[in-house]
């Protein structure tokens, strides 16, 4: 299946740009970062218990996160194994990878700046936000999503990150500062990890275990959909693209 064609929104950046934004949001590069932060967080509390805002945080941010990853593991096996998607918006599963960025990205951002000024956080809190959108839009860019998948992990994220950081983005507590090299060193990671990790492998497990449970041989398509809900009056045939996390 062919990648999707630009469209009038199209940003002129070059395509190694976007392969290294879209690494950004790979689980694989996340998850371990933010389950760190988490454990941070609950190690500070029982150091200074007199807040209870870490440990309240990171429980929050670590039930969310699950259920987000979940509801995006499931979306993506239920159209693998059993063709459950929406062909009229072109949807054949969550997008994983804007999902990720922005379910983790700010909440990274807000342990990196947490104790500082209040608007130091929020605006890092946003740029982290902003970055997870251009991880969103870069899944379209390289071909690996429609933007209904992109838009739903987006907005799935922005959720989690909501439910996670309100409380302390309106009321911060009397929360310590973290030394200057651990944002230095949070910012080095991502820049140098999207460049030398292995490729994720998410996907394909994903489509093993849809096999697995389903009993299918094959994984159900983006063109499969199609075929079975055609667009009644579309003069053209729907944009493909292939399905990835």
């Amino acid at each position: 299946m062919g990648p999707m064609s630009p469209g009038p929104l199209s940003l002129s950046v070059p395509m190694p740009a976007w392969q290294f934004l879209t690494r950004l949001g790979e689980v694989q590069l996340l998850l371990p970062m933010a389950l760190l932060a988490m454990a941070g967080l609950w190690m500070q509390q029982r150091a200074a218990p007199s807040s209870g805002a870490r440990v309240d945080t990171a429980w929050r941010w670590l039930l969310s996160l699950s259920l987000a990853i979940a509801l995006t593991a499931a979306s993506k096996l239920a159209f693998f194994g059993w063709g459950l998607g929406v062909a009229a918006w072109d949807f054949t599963g969550i997008s994983g990878h804007a999902m990720a960025s922005a379910s983790m990205l700010p909440g990274l951002a807000w342990v990196a700046t947490q104790g500082r000024r209040r608007w130091l956080q929020q605006a890092a809190v946003g740029l982290a936000l902003g970055l997870a959108a251009l991880v969103a839009y870069s899944r379209l860019k390289v071909g690996a999503h429609s933007p209904s998948e992109s838009i739903a992990g987006f907005v799935l994220g922005c959720a989690v990150t909501v439910f996670s950081l309100r409380e302390v983005l309106t009321r911060p507590g009397p929360l310590l500062a973290l030394p200057l090299y651990w944002p230095a060193a949070l910012g080095l990671a991502l820049l140098l990890l999207p460049l030398g990790a292995p490729k994720s492998r998410t996907h394909d497990v994903v489509m093993q275990l849809a096999m697995k449970l389903s009993g299918r041989p094959a994984v159900y398509t983006r063109d499969a959909l199609h075929k079975q809900w055609p667009a009644p009056s579309a003069s053209a045939p729907a944009a493909t693209v292939p399905n990835r996390s």
